[in-house]
């Protein structure tokens, strides 16, 4: 409920709005009215005052002031041309006063009121001037009069001077202290209103942006508390029942889509918890109509006596992951019914190259056998890329023992590159492995090394035992990676924007494959890369 304005408010609007000639006619008023009451006095209690010219010419002498104040256009006057007025006030009293007798000495009173109004002004020498004014008003008269100064005229020339010069600077800085307030106080009010303008219209922008986009977004307090919720999470049956389970199905599931979430890892209570998280895959809704979502949290620190708490987003992805599914399907699909061919075509190869009578074709019988080779190695990636696992056959052998080989094997391709191969391993380095598969991560990281190597220098295989089990790491001079490259870099088909524009060959496999494989081992594989420096992919399998 807005302020009732003060008495004081209301008089300083309506005195601001006021004419100049008004302002000058309402600051004289008091002036004016009180002579009134002095003549209607007089009338009353001291008739034979009214019979006194000088009394009667000191009454002509408010009269005319008054009228000048009606009459003088002060608005194409100097802005400080009213002073004259107080001024002409404080001899008119003077006058009256003198003129009256010591009967009417308390007249003397009345200085406070032009006093007051020259000194109210911001310039500093109006305070002067009213001092001014004290003075003369003492002064003037009994030179006019011709009366010798007696002892006390004398008394009221200096005190009434001093007096007023206090209450004169008094009003003055009380007047100023109370502009400069005001003043800041409206440039306070105005920025308040730019202010609350300027947030009322990013609040309605907002809310336009919250209708408008089609992403769930659910803000939440420190306690996991809903504070907001846009139209895309309450017309989502799904969603509305994660922000009120009371409204529908509020479970969310696992990716998958049978395992509920424990009540610690809910969106909600990990947003609470301060963690920040993106592209989490949750599913939500009945088992006949279960949608996929992609569920990311920010969290935004306390501000201006609020709480902090979590901007949490529901994207979803349900027809996305229902395309990945086809396409990996298709993927898979295609690959198994072209290893079948393939694996027939090498075995035939092999029949017509043990039989005599074919030498002078045996080159190019070998080409085919090799091409054939390759394409059922790729054949073989994708479905274990499609299927996301790999068969195994686990035995323990020495992980040092197979780098070395595999570098052996890549020698004539990395000098061919102008490369030169650096082994650096320790040994013995037993590991529970398949030798076959984990060959192929390390052929698959030296054959990468190589291609993105296109400047030569030295790349260096190492084969030695992390803190967590055996591990290879494989690092080169080579074009290298940006952060978000890296994070795509094990995306199946992922080709880097500098290998696409210099022509390098490769299907986006090779990492993706190897993935598969260590971490079908129970291990891990990282990159760690820099543009223009090189790369370096570490995998590490468990302990046996």
């Amino acid at each position: 409920m807005p302020a009732q304005p003060v008495v004081s408010d209301r008089l300083d609007g309506l005195f601001g709005s006021l004419s100049a000639r008004k302002r000058v006619v309402a600051s004289q008023m008091p002036v004016t009215l009180t002579i009134a009451l002095v003549v209607v006095a007089a009338a009353i209690f001291s008739p034979e005052t009214l019979t006194s010219n000088l009394f009667l010419a000191a009454l002509l002498f408010h009269l005319a002031i008054a009228a000048a104040c009606v009459a003088i256009p002060w608005a194409r006057l100097p802005a400080r041309a009213f002073a004259v007025i107080p001024l002409l006030d404080c001899l008119a009293i003077g006058f009256t006063r003198e003129a009256g007798g010591p009967a009417f000495s308390v007249l003397s009173m009345m200085l406070v009121f032009p006093v007051i109004w020259l000194s109210a002004h911001v310039p500093p020498y109006m305070p002067a001037l009213a001092i001014a004014g004290t003075v003369l008003s003492t002064v003037v008269p009994s030179a006019v009069q011709g009366s010798p100064p007696a002892g006390g005229s004398m008394i009221r020339t200096l005190i009434l001077p001093l007096v007023m010069s206090v209450i004169a600077v008094t009003a003055h800085v009380v007047a100023t202290t109370i502009r400069r307030q005001r003043i800041r106080l409206m440039e306070n009010e105005n920025e308040l209103a730019r202010t609350l303008g300027e947030s009322i219209r990013r609040q309605g922008l907002l809310d336009a942006v919250l209708k408008a986009v089609g992403v769930g977004v659910w803000v939440v307090d420190g306690r996991g508390s809903t504070v907001l919720a846009n139209r895309a999470m309450h017309a989502d049956p799904a969603l509305a029942g994660v922000i009120n389970p009371a409204r529908g199905q509020g479970q969310l599931l696992a990716p998958d889509r049978s395992t509920p979430v424990p009540e610690n890892l809910l969106p909600a209570a990990r947003a609470a918890a301060g963690e920040s998280f993106t592209d989490e895959l949750y599913w939500a809704g009945p088992p006949d109509r279960q949608r996929a979502y992609s569920v990311g949290s920010h969290g935004f620190p306390p501000a201006g006596g609020q709480e902090g708490g979590a901007v949490i987003t529901f994207v979803d992805v349900t027809s996305l992951i229902g395309t990945l599914a086809a396409k990996d399907n298709f993927v898979a699909t295609v690959s198994h019914e072209l290893r079948t061919p393939l694996t027939s075509i090498l075995g035939y190869l092999e029949l017509v190259l043990d039989e005599p009578g074919h030498e002078d074709i045996r080159e190019e019988l070998l080409v085919v056998r090799r091409n054939a080779e390759h394409l059922l190695g790729l054949v073989n990636d994708l479905i274990a890329v499609a299927s996301e696992r790999v068969d195994l056959s686990l035995e323990e052998a020495d992980l040092a023992r197979l780098v070395a080989r595999e570098v052996d094997a890549a020698l004539p391709k990395a000098a061919g590159n102008g490369l030169r191969l650096v082994l650096d391993v320790e040994q013995p380095l037993p590991a529970r492995m398949d030798p076959a598969r984990i060959s192929q991560v390390v052929r698959n990281l030296l054959s990468n090394a190589i291609k993105y190597s296109p400047n030569g220098g030295v790349i260096t295989a190492r084969a030695f035992r992390a803190e967590t089990g055996p591990a290879c790491a494989i690092t080169d001079p080579g074009l290298g990676m940006t952060e978000e490259e890296q994070e795509q870099a094990f995306t199946k088909f992922f080709r880097s924007a500098r290998s696409r524009a210099t022509a390098i060959p490769g299907a986006g496999l090779g990492l993706p494959v190897s993935k598969t494989i260590v971490e079908g081992h129970g291990g891990s594989i990282s990159l760690d890369s820099e543009p223009g420096v090189g790369t370096r992919a570490t995998f590490i399998l468990p302990e046996t």
